[in-house]
């Protein structure tokens, strides 16, 4: 997902060791999530202690499906203001076209993620890890098509050119490595942006995103709860 949504389209619905490669309105997020105490439920599809809110845009991944995708994106409503609750009501449904001069063209998309990690690190749920959430939309990563069949979509409240905040690269790495701790099939080259499942119509979570950061954070949180 681009960080301002702007390209976003209603076709968006449609084992070894995993570290080895690799303006704001007042905030409403939950505490950030320290990333040693981030844990998936029991049952595997929800994330404990977050703040959940259960979006319409999702359904069932194809019957035997494996999860071995993780697809990182960068988001912001309105464009380039952070902190309110425009990310939830757009993966709800419920936007107002009338509120931001940029919604009349994003209120009518249907679209979702598993989860949004805010500016502080404050995570929100808004589909299970067993169901396909609607993030990636037309896409593409090693040689196999439809992505979000096989993949979880992690939004990072930021955009393309604003540096992400350290409490969202903690957050993302305790979440992703409980992730790739209960889906082997999600290694560290398998951990990617929208961008590389969707070149040239998607660029999130852009440049203004460290990658060789984020991947040690993974490596070094991996190797924590593995040793």
């Amino acid at each position: 997902m681009r960080a301002s949504a702007s390209q976003k389209r209603a076709s968006d619905r449609d084992g070894d060791r995993p570290w080895r490669r690799w303006r704001y309105h007042r905030a409403v997020s939950e505490p950030a999530n320290a990333a040693s105490e981030l844990r998936l439920c029991a049952d595997g599809d929800w994330i404990e202690g977050a703040r959940r809110v259960l979006s319409p845009n999702r359904d069932e991944r194809p019957a035997g499906t494996t999860i071995d995708l993780l697809v990182v994106h960068g988001i912001s409503l309105p464009p380039g203001e952070f902190g309110g609750r425009d990310v939830e009501r757009l993966f709800t449904n419920t936007l107002d076209p009338d509120a931001h001069p940029f919604f009349a063209g994003i209120a009518g998309l249907r679209v979702s993620a598993h989860a949004l990690v805010r500016r502080d690190g404050g995570l929100v749920q808004f589909v299970p890890f067993r169901d396909r959430a609607w993030h990636a939309g037309v896409s593409r990563f090693d040689g196999r098509e439809r992505c979000n069949d096989y993949s979880i979509g992690i939004e990072l409240e930021g955009t393309d050119e604003t540096p992400y905040a350290p409490a969202q690269y903690a957050t993302l790495a305790g979440l992703a490595a409980a992730l790739m701790l209960r889906h082997r099939g999600i290694t560290a080259e398998r951990v990617v942006g929208h961008a590389d499942v969707a070149p040239g119509r998607k660029t999130d979570p852009g440049p203004a995103f460290d990658w060789p950061r984020a991947r040690a954070a993974i490596a070094a949180e991996l190797r924590r709860r593995t040793r």
